[in-house]
């Protein structure tokens, strides 16, 4: 856990060693001895800043307490109005905003800026910092997000996080007011984020290996699943509640394909709530799920309330739910059905949660194939057995009553319609009956 003591960071005055960057008194005069005592107090506060921040991102392996705490504690130490923080997606080349000094809840995750694009691109691509006093929005390389009020402030200080002399993000200080950064500041914040780069890394490494352990669970509670003598319906039930907890999941469903009604019905879901497990059947050729059996691929919705084309806005809002994943239920090269799974935040999926969901999803349209198999095999079973005991009524009938085949057949047809039962509960009766004789 990280130490309480790192959140109570005081920042201290870096504007003082600004002032020692002009002037050189004599040695021997009592201002020089004031300001080298001034200069030493800084250097041991410099040094218990970078101590306490070694201490706190050190303590936790949960990526996003690492982020929060850097933030933090580089905007106590800087005086900053604002902080930001970019990580770099390498599989994209595009720098993601995954933490900011004030609040940006809707934007985390969303605002993405490509290497070399931007201020903050310039700085990952070169790997320099950049200190701009004041105007910061006049400099040519600046960028708007019109999403962050940060875009109006007028100083400007990024340096690149390096880890093993690699650019993994960057450090953004901003101020409100026109400010010149001195280079013990620009010293301070690149040394910070040189130290955090090995804490981000492993924090990041540390997120991957438990998602890793995770799908790999998942994937094999599923596979026990499906190996498990439960019915269709149960085994289906326990899948949906497994993705749920797994992906932390307020609603997570299975929908089959009805395709004479060209409908998408709710098969299995682990919703307490009534209304989204009583909901009306989903047209495939008028809704936006029906998109995903048509085009047999994915579908990524940011924030279902706001998505044009859904079918239940008004329910997601009374559910809380925000964003959806929806993927195929394929066999071979045949859509049955699709794969729901909602978040109560927006939420980008990562391409290996897609990918677990996809696979959970194939398994599930497995498990269903082999029962509507075994289901056609029982009936061809029972159909075979019933047209046996019928043959032999018939037999039986012929002999008692020297009538011909179809005659018998008519007998059995028609006592099975007066007295409502099957033609092969009547034919068990004559055989039973014949038998009795005996």
């Amino acid at each position: 856990m990280v130490k309480e003591s790192s959140s109570k960071l005081q920042s201290f005055p870096l504007q003082e060693t600004a002032n020692l960057e002009s002037g050189k008194p004599s040695p021997a005069s009592p201002e020089a001895v004031t300001k080298l005592k001034t200069a030493l107090r800084l250097k041991d506060r410099e040094i218990d800043i970078l101590h306490r921040i070694s201490e706190a991102v050190s303590g936790s392996l949960n990526l996003e307490d690492v982020l929060r705490h850097i933030i933090e504690l580089v905007g106590q130490a800087t005086r900053g109005d604002a902080c930001l923080l970019y990580l770099l997606d390498r599989t994209n080349e595009e720098l993601v905003l995954r933490a900011s000094k004030n609040p940006h809840p809707r934007i985390i995750g969303r605002i993405k800026i490509k290497l070399g694009e931007g201020i903050t691109g310039w700085v990952a691509k070169e790997k320099l910092p950049v200190a701009i006093p004041r105007d910061a929005f006049s400099d040519p390389r600046f960028k708007v997000f019109h999403n962050l009020p940060e875009d109006r402030y007028h100083a400007f200080l990024s340096v690149p996080i390096i880890s093993k002399n690699e650019v993994i993000g960057v450090i953004n200080v901003q101020h409100r007011r026109p400010h010149r950064y001195s280079s013990v500041e620009k010293a301070l914040l690149v040394t910070i984020a040189s130290q955090v780069g090995g804490a981000i890394e492993s924090a990041r490494l540390y997120e991957e290996a438990r998602k890793k352990a995770m799908q790999i669970e998942t994937l094999s509670k599923v596979s026990k699943t499906i190996a498990s003598n439960h019915y269709l319906d149960d085994m289906l039930h326990l899948i949906v509640s497994m993705m749920a907890e797994a992906m932390s999941s307020p609603i997570c469903s299975i929908m089959l394909l009805d395709e004479k009604k060209e409908e998408l019905v709710i098969k299995a879901t682990q919703a307490l709530s009534h209304t989204y497990s009583s909901k009306p059947n989903i047209q495939v050729h008028k809704s936006l799920l029906g998109r995903v059996v048509l085009d047999r691929k994915p579908l990524l919705i940011r924030d279902v309330t706001l998505e044009k084309g859904y079918s239940h806005p008004e329910l997601a809002k009374q559910e809380g739910l925000r964003s959806l994943v929806s993927v195929p239920l394929m066999i071979k090269n045949s859509v049955i059905g699709v794969f729901n799974l909602y978040t109560s935040q927006e939420r980008q999926f990562s391409n290996e949660e897609i990918q677990l969901i996809s696979t959970v999803a194939n398994q599930a349209a497995v498990a269903i194939e082999n029962t509507k198999l075994m289901a056609d095999t029982l009936s061809m079973q029972e159909a075979l057995q019933t047209r046996k005991l019928v043959e032999r009524a018939k037999g039986i009938l012929i002999k008692e009553e020297h009538i011909s085949e179809n005659e018998a057949y008519r007998r059995i047809q028609q006592k099975s319609m007066k007295l409502r039962k099957s033609m092969r509960e009547i034919a068990e009766a004559i055989v039973l009956a014949a038998e009795i004789k005996m």
